[in-house]
């Protein structure tokens, strides 16, 4: 089966958007678990309750991050290249940050000393923390354009600063993302403890989950006033990328566009509406596993209507408007791109069964009583 080339294009947007959703949803809860551990928990047994939900999976749920990055390299090397030279220092925090997470994980435990276990509930703090704020900050840069352009050789200048990042409308942004992926850790704590933890996780679902909600909804009206991109020239889908081939045109409203053409796309953010609110709901009724569902659906339709917004647009820029890359022209080879399209009907089916097979296996609550009978083996 041959599949053409702007087919695939798109396609592999689509694939690279579940990448994400994926990897919001499964080490998104991880995350935060991390980020609430040192809130929810109250002393050494509730955090080692806390830790023991997510300890045995956290690294599994990895691929999704390593998968995504593999992805984006692949599928999109222009934006690859772009987006980790122009964003090096952010990138660099996240890694940083994610150091964190598996030595905090397998030494937090071992040796009995409050002090020694109170630094690393912090480190897991920040492991959860800090890379759902600046991923979030990072789309709401590509929302307002980032400053980079292309040289007649297609090599890229980046010609902003790690501070100008950090513009009111991205930490708006950054704060939508982190209290998205802080709720669904609270739904998905409230699905595996019980008794004071269970209800510390009801609470902070409530505020994150209208956090989110009021972020959210702040972001879309100011959405409206930023001015979006549009391609004005003729473009041709199956032709080899060129960011340099095409006119773009900056507008105010033009990330509305696609909804307004496509009237079907507003179900992404109802999606992120009706999810979060279902699945607060849910939860105050104790339905946890279908409330961790819901939360799932919002990450969804949050991540979908960003994406949504700026199609066909990838990495829009500021500085140059025609060196914006889009789904077209920031591709790989049609060979490349059809390869790695079977790969992933191959060995995607295998990731969701494995992940769906190891959820079943440890499945259930995570009490204290756990935690004193496997006092050694326990994280």
């Amino acid at each position: 089966m041959i599949i053409d080339y702007p087919t695939l294009k798109v396609i592999w947007w689509l694939l690279v958007g579940v990448l994400l959703v994926g990897f919001a949803i499964m080490d998104g809860h991880d995350m935060g678990v991390g980020t609430l551990l040192p809130f929810v928990g109250k002393n050494d047994e509730e955090r080692r309750v806390i830790i023991n939900t997510v300890g045995p999976h956290w690294d599994g749920n990895q691929v999704w991050f390593v998968t995504g990055g593999g992805a984006i390299f692949a599928a999109w090397p222009l934006v690859y290249a772009t987006a980790f030279s122009g964003f090096y220092w952010a990138m660099l925090a996240v890694l940083w940050a994610l150091f964190f997470r598996p030595v905090g994980f397998d030494y937090r435990s071992k040796i009995d000393n409050a002090s020694w276990r109170s630094t690393w509930d912090w480190g897991l703090f920040v492991g959860g923390a800090v890379p759902p704020l600046i991923f979030g900050v990072a789309f709401g840069n590509l929302l307002q354009g980032v400053p980079f352009n292309f040289d007649s050789n297609l090599v890229s200048y980046y010609t902003g600063s790690f501070w100008g990042l950090l513009n009111p409308f991205a930490l708006l942004t950054g704060v939508v993302s982190t209290a998205m992926i802080t709720f669904h850790g609270a739904i998905y704590l409230m699905h595996r403890t019980e008794g004071e933890i269970q209800r510390r996780s009801r609470n902070a679902a409530l505020f994150f989950g209208l956090l989110m909600l009021a972020g959210f909804s702040a972001a879309g009206v100011w959405l409206q006033w930023i001015p979006g991109y549009a391609i004005a020239s003729a473009i041709d889908p199956s032709a080899l990328p060129d960011p340099l081939a095409k006119e773009v045109v900056r507008e105010a409203g033009a990330w509305m566009s696609n909804y307004r053409s496509m009237p079907a796309t507003m179900a992404l953010p109802v999606l992120a509406y009706l999810g979060a609110i279902a699945a607060l709901l849910l939860a105050f009724r104790g339905r946890t596993l279908a409330a961790f569902v819901a939360s799932s659906l919002a990450i969804v339709g949050v991540i979908g209507t960003a994406g949504m917004s700026m199609f066909p647009f990838v990495m829009p820029s500021s500085t140059d408007p025609r060196s914006s890359l889009t789904v077209w022209d920031s591709v790989s080879s049609h060979l490349t791109l059809s390869i790695m399209f079977f790969a992933t009907l191959i060995f995607m089916p295998i990731i969701i069964a494995y992940t769906s097979w190891a959820y079943s296996v440890m499945a259930g609550k995570v009490t204290a009583a756990y935690v004193r009978e496997n006092s050694h083996s326990a994280y």
